[in-house]
């Protein structure tokens, strides 16, 4: 069975453009005392919400979560997730939350056979609303539920205002880069026949999450994001990604593939406005 990932609903008020869909998966935890007195409380309401009564076993080496302890600025906090080689087969879905965001799942991401069966990797850049702790959740492929978790000092993220203004960050939306990375310099011939290469894919868009105040009107921005995206190796598929308010602005993801699987990558974005983006790049370097 498959982790079924809760998604929000975006409310855009014009005078306030408050996403208070968002806010549901915490409204119910934030406004019972008896949830509220520990951190525990808040993860066991949001891990029954988005993987029901399945127990969830932590630190179990399954998958492997990467993130600053303080981050530098909470609107672009670095994550990486690993799933190691001897498991990577068996991962059918990974999810990132962060436990304490208004909208707490960031992304989960469905892999296909073209992920390769190397150290399955994906990186990524992650908003943080408040001190939190981020999870990684793994499922594999005979339903178990793996988790690893890392405590990230930050706040601010999900209203932080934009790096540009809108007329500037709508006019270039939807702009994409994709490219496959070499090897690092100095990797041996072991490494460099490795059976999974990396790429990474960049989205021009402002990711809007609802609680961005516009600077020159004093409204909130209504919400606007990258809900999907699908990466191809051919016509297989590498991953697809389900996403929400707390990837940041310009969303870019690094991710680990099969270079054996014949064909080019390939990348398709959808928005919640409903527009598709995609573009296509050759796999060198692999």
């Amino acid at each position: 069975m498959r982790a079924t990932m809760w998604r929000p609903t975006i409310l855009a008020h014009p005078s306030r453009g408050l996403a208070l869909g968002v806010l549901l998966a915490l409204a119910g935890i934030a406004g019972d005392p008896a949830l509220t007195s520990a951190d525990d409380d808040i993860w066991g309401g949001i891990a029954k919400d988005v993987f029901g009564a399945r127990p969830i076993m932590d630190d179990s080496g399954m998958v492997l979560l990467d993130a600053p302890y303080r981050a530098e600025d909470a609107a672009i906090v670095p994550i990486k997730m690993t799933i190691p080689a001897a498991v990577a087969a068996r991962a059918r879905t990974l999810t990132l939350i962060v436990e304490k965001n208004p909208a707490p799942v960031v992304a989960a991401f469905t892999f296909g056979d073209a992920a390769g069966l190397g150290d399955r990797t994906i990186s990524t850049r992650v908003r943080v609303d408040m001190y939190s702790n981020v999870r990684a959740v793994v499922e594999l492929d005979d339903g178990t539920l793996h988790m690893a978790t890392k405590f990230v000092k930050a706040a601010g993220g999900c209203s932080a205002p934009a790096l540009k203004d809108m007329d500037a960050a709508l006019a270039g939306i939807g702009k994409m880069k994709l490219r496959s990375l070499p090897p690092p310099a100095g990797t041996s011939g072991e490494a460099r026949s490795s059976p999974t290469s990396e790429a990474l894919v960049m989205v021009r868009h402002p990711n809007y999450s609802g609680m961005q105040m516009n600077q020159l009107t004093g409204l909130y921005i209504p919400a606007k994001f990258v809900e999907f995206m699908e990466l191809r190796k051919g016509d297989r598929l590498i991953f697809s990604m389900t996403g929400g308010i707390s990837l940041s602005e310009d969303p870019n993801i690094r991710f680990s593939y099969a270079p054996a699987v014949p064909g080019d990558l390939s990348v398709v974005a959808r928005d919640t406005d409903g527009k598709t983006y995609a573009t296509s790049a050759p796999a060198t370097g692999s």
